[in-house]
């Protein structure tokens, strides 16, 4: 080969159009909500880590910004279509220690260590229920979902984890927001060991329950009550803004207090799909759980 044959060859591999090198692997959409987890998960770690550190208010925040995140890396996932088993499987884990293990430790710092072992006995109740309601949502994916009733689709089976550690949380909330307005008494009072302790046996009873609760997977709103209830998410909003940890205790309350409502529901859809009652249209839908 002479000198000028490679001097050819060489022209033509710089000129040659490249090529885009193509990788094997998952693309990054798909593992946005995974992403989203480990964010929640870690969340979770720094909330205990402050509660070591006596900063109970960032604690309390860290841990509401890990609920905000398990409430969007799901719908995420179902959009993005990147549902998979692994998803499912740390999704439960980073809610076990955000909202089972997080809630208990950061309680026990703030008031239930005063109680020593007799105190850590309901945060080691709650941690332990978190853990067998989790183990039991992953059981029933197994199941499939064709041996649930399709009335009750919209309801979940005793009360959700993040809404379990928000409302575990309730006491911190409330003496927050009773120390910020000088009010040392009934501070005192709602963050003595034993209301904290009641409030977390109840809690983790509600969690292993089998009490029907809303899932709100698919509302429906009745016409006339859209405006209300965007004027009521306005006044919470600018509840929030103002007095956060009083509107974030009132939350909790509010959501305890619909429990009674869920569970009339169920038991309202249940009959008519019985045949026990003429279909009711709840909601704007028959298949509603506004009823």
């Amino acid at each position: 080969m002479t000198s000028e044959d490679g001097r050819v060859r060489r022209l033509r591999r710089r000129f040659r159009p490249r090529t885009r090198p193509r990788f094997e692997g998952q693309s990054f959409n798909r593992l946005i909500p995974n992403i989203m987890t480990m964010l929640g998960l870690c969340c979770g770690l720094v909330a205990i880590r402050f509660g070591f550190e006596g900063r109970f208010e960032q604690a309390a925040t860290l841990i509401l910004v890990a609920g905000v995140i398990d409430g969007l890396d799901g719908r995420l996932a179902r959009l993005l279509k990147a549902t998979s088993r692994f998803g499912a499987e740390f999704d439960s884990l980073s809610d076990f220690l955000c909202f089972g293990v997080a809630p208990a430790m950061v309680l026990y710092l703030w008031t239930m260590h005063d109680y020593r072992s007799l105190g850590f006995a309901p945060c080691l109740l709650f941690a332990v229920c978190m853990a067998l309601r989790l183990a039991r949502f992953n059981a029933a994916l197994d199941v499939g979902p064709a041996v649930k009733p399709a009335y009750a689709y919209n309801f979940f089976t005793g009360v959700p984890a993040p809404a379990g550690a928000g409302c575990v949380l309730f006491p911190l909330f409330l003496g927050i927001w009773l120390e910020q307005m000088d009010w040392p008494l009934l501070a005192g009072a709602v963050r003595h060991p034993a209301f904290v302790g009641i409030v977390m046996v109840a809690v983790a009873g509600l969690l292993v329950s089998t009490l029907p609760t809303w899932s709100f997977k698919n509302f429906k709103v009745p016409r006339d009550y859209v405006l209300p209830l965007l004027l009521g998410t306005g006044l919470f909003v600018a509840a929030l803004l103002a007095e956060p940890w009083l509107a974030l205790a009132l939350a909790g309350v509010c959501y305890l207090g619909m429990l009674p409502f869920s569970v009339r529901s169920y038991l309202r859809l249940k009959r008519e799909a019985e045949g026990l009652l003429e279909p009711v249209v709840v909601g704007g839908s028959g298949t509603g759980t506004g009823g």
